[in-house]
């Protein structure tokens, strides 16, 4: 008898609701300056409490007792950006929906855009998609992958012109943390582990000596034993921590081809970002948007 899959809890946001909610590049200024400032703000020309109205034609915002001007795009990725706020709203919002990546050259395909254009916009969207996490605990996957092109060869670890990368699965929690590193050296591994993993932590991983180290540091470990063809032994796998890593690059492969080694973490993030959110109820979109300011409409409608 076949598992009934569960349905998301998300709830849908279609390109309707973007168009009606982002219809023009004065309601997407507005709804930043609604959202980043309150309806009253201390003036800092005249310190006194004023409300700030719109100065026609501009993208700023004038006191109604001095004058003194905020711009809602300040310190954003929106700031001095010559393209329209609608599109800076819309590839965010294209971002969000996939599931493996869109690339540069479909937003220029989409939008009109220049491809130089639709990639900056695109790599400022991915920086601020970084997360600062409590540190895991509970049953926690950890392995370590290799991302570069395709070459022949040796595969995996030790192979040559690869960027290695270590990742850890929280079962517990239902999220990924994933950092790229020089090298899977003890000395640079057990310092990340450390960081991410609450000591006393159960951790699984498959049999690469420099996790033996583990059991010294304050943590539970077992270890699947891949080189004897086992992948499962009960609780013993690292099969999420993995089925995370073919996220990642059969998206790469189909929608990037290749990531350079400057960009890589850049894009681990957005894929980490999205997997970590993909139960929220709140939508994908709106939660990208969240990475830059708080959603002006009740929050509960979306806890």
């Amino acid at each position: 008898m076949s598992k009934k899959k569960t349905k998301s809890p998300m709830q849908k946001y279609t390109i309707k609701d973007f168009q009606e909610d982002f219809a023009t590049d004065d309601v997407c200024l507005e709804w930043l300056r609604n959202t980043r400032y309150p309806e009253l703000i201390e003036c800092e020309g005249c310190k006194r409490e004023a409300k700030y109205y719109r100065i026609k034609e501009r993208k700023v915002y004038g006191c109604e007792w001095c004058g003194h001007q905020i711009s809602p795009t300040a310190g954003t990725i929106f700031h001095k950006s010559r393209t329209p706020l609608t599109l800076w709203f819309y590839v965010i919002y294209l971002m969000a929906q996939t599931r493996g990546g869109i690339s540069a050259k479909q937003i220029e395909r989409e939008t009109g855009v220049t491809y130089k254009t639709a990639w900056r916009m695109c790599k400022q969207i991915r920086s601020m998609l970084s997360e600062d996490q409590d540190p895991f605990s509970g049953k926690t996957e950890l392995d370590e992958s290799y991302f570069g092109g395709r070459r022949r060869g040796k595969r995996g670890r030790g192979a040559e012109g690869k960027t290695a990368v270590v990742g850890m699965a929280n079962r517990t929690q239902g999220k990924v943390e994933v950092v790229a590193v020089p090298n899977t050296q003890t000395k640079t591994l057990m310092p990340i582990i450390e960081n991410e993993v609450v000591k006393g932590t159960q951790i699984y991983t498959d049999e690469y000596p420099v996790y033996n180290r583990l059991p010294y540091l304050g943590y539970k470990h077992d270890k699947v034993l891949h080189s004897h063809d086992i992948y499962v032994m009960g609780n013993v796998h690292t099969n999420t921590i993995e089925d995370f890593w073919s996220l990642v690059k059969n998206g790469i492969r189909g929608v990037y081809h290749s990531v350079s080694p400057e960009y890589l973490q850049t894009y681990l993030n957005e894929y980490a970002f999205r997997y970590n959110h993909r139960n929220d109820i709140r939508p994908m979109f709106l939660t990208f948007l969240s990475r830059w300011f708080r959603w002006p409409r009740n929050p509960a409608e979306y806890l």
